[in-house]
């Protein structure tokens, strides 16, 4: 009898720890619709692009341009709605939204996410942009795999996924959109759907 209180004692101790050194307030939904923002922006660019004069992008062009606000836009939305959802679950679970563990989890984040993000800029600035949408998956899947150190430990296996697309879409660059919207749609709806039936949902 004693021995099964000790192991208890244990296993709480352990949840404790794990919640102190991991930021655990991840909402599903946020993912479920970062999927959606990301597939919508991509339908619309690639109706901008279908029904412009060319089949395809220059850097110099408006449509470009337009693709890439739609981008940022599709970005903007998805930090808000992962905010707003997240600190909402926060509240509710009684946990704090911004301490040390959440801290780590985006400095972890960010570091391979801005270095990327500079280097996409600087290949896109010397008009070699046919291995963008690869480059996009792997520091993105390399962020993700660094921030899980943080967080719920799943979403590491959202980041192996983003590399091994970005690694396929380095293969075969003519296929970059569609690789893109796999990785940023459709995987983050399939992984959003699943956390939030698995943490979220009680």
């Amino acid at each position: 009898m004693e021995s099964k209180d000790y192991l208890k004692d244990l296993s709480e101790i352990k949840d404790l720890m794990n919640k102190s050194s991991r930021f655990i307030s991840l909402s599903g939904l946020s993912g479920i619709l970062a999927g959606t923002y990301a597939i919508t922006g991509a339908a619309i660019a690639y109706w901008l692009v279908s029904t412009s004069n060319r089949d395809y992008l220059i850097l110099d062009g408006y449509i470009f341009r337009l693709c890439v606000l739609i981008l940022v836009l599709v970005a903007l939305l998805s930090i808000i709605t992962g905010i707003y959802l997240t600190t909402k679950k926060a509240k509710k679970n009684g946990t704090k939204i911004w301490d040390a563990t959440s801290k780590r989890l985006i400095v972890n984040f960010l570091i391979p996410l801005i270095v990327g993000g500079l280097y996409i800029l600087i290949i896109l600035d010397q008009q070699k942009y046919g291995q963008a949408g690869a480059l996009m998956l792997i520091f993105y899947g390399l962020a993700l795999v660094n921030a899980s150190k943080y967080s719920i430990g799943d979403i590491r296996y959202l980041g192996y996924i983003q590399l091994i697309l970005g690694l396929i879409t380095a293969m075969f660059p003519g296929y970059g959109f569609w690789f893109w919207v796999i990785g940023f749609g459709l995987m983050h709806i399939i992984y959003g759907t699943w956390m939030h039936f698995k943490y979220d949902v009680n």
